[in-house]
C-alpha cells in the first residue's frame, strides 16, 4: 500500500495542518495530565486503524516517560490494572467517542458521568477536543495512507511553533 499524498508538503494542505496541530498545542497546554493525553490518543488511533498514528502515538508516549508495559495494554485497559480509575475514564470516553457508528447512544450518560468524576470542566473540554483533533487526524492519515515506521519522536516540534 503506497501512501497517496504528502498533506505536509502539499501549500494548502500544510497551511491547514498548521492550524490543526494548533489545536493539538493548545489541549497540551491544558491541565489535562500529559500521561491521559496519550493513553487516549493512543487508543482513538488504534481504533481507527491508522498506521502512523499508532507509530506516532506510541513513540511519544515512550519518549514522554510512559511505560512499556502501560503503551502495550492500552488496547486491552479493561482487562488489566496499570490504568488508574481517572485514564479508564478518560478511555471509556475516547472509545464511546470514537466508536459513534457502533452505538445507538453515542456516548453513554453513565460513561460521561464517570468521566466528570475524575476531571473538571476544563479538563472535560480539553478531552472532548483532543478525542475529536484525534479522530480527524486518524481519517487523513487513513484516507492519504501515510504509513506508520518512520516516525521520530519529537519530529514536528517545528511545524507546530512556527
Amino acid at each position: 500500500m503506497e501512501p497517496r499524498m504528502d498533506l505536509l508538503t502539499n501549500e494548502l494542505g500544510a497551511r491547514l495542518g498548521k492550524r490543526f496541530a494548533g489545536i493539538g498545542q493548545a489541549i497540551q497546554q491544558t491541565t489535562l495530565p500529559r500521561s491521559t493525553q496519550e493513553l487516549v490518543m493512543l487508543r482513538v488511533s488504534q481504533i481507527n486503524g491508522c498506521g502512523f498514528c499508532v507509530d506516532f502515538h506510541t513513540k511519544e508516549a515512550a519518549a514522554g516517560g510512559e511505560t512499556p508495559v502501560r503503551i502495550n495494554l492500552v488496547a486491552a485497559w479493561r482487562e488489566t490494572t496499570v490504568f488508574t480509575e481517572a485514564e479508564r475514564a478518560a478511555l471509556a470516553l475516547a472509545e464511546e467517542g470514537t466508536r459513534l457508528a457502533d452505538a445507538f447512544h453515542g456516548v453513554s450518560d453513565e460513561t460521561w458521568e464517570q468521566a466528570r468524576k475524575y476531571y473538571d470542566e476544563d479538563q472535560l473540554a480539553a478531552l472532548v477536543y483532543l478525542i475529536a483533533v484525534v479522530n480527524a487526524a486518524n481519517r487523513l492519515g487513513v484516507i492519504v495512507r501515510n504509513q506508520g515506521g518512520s516516525y521520530e519522536p519529537g519530529m514536528f516540534a517545528s511545524y507546530t511553533h512556527n
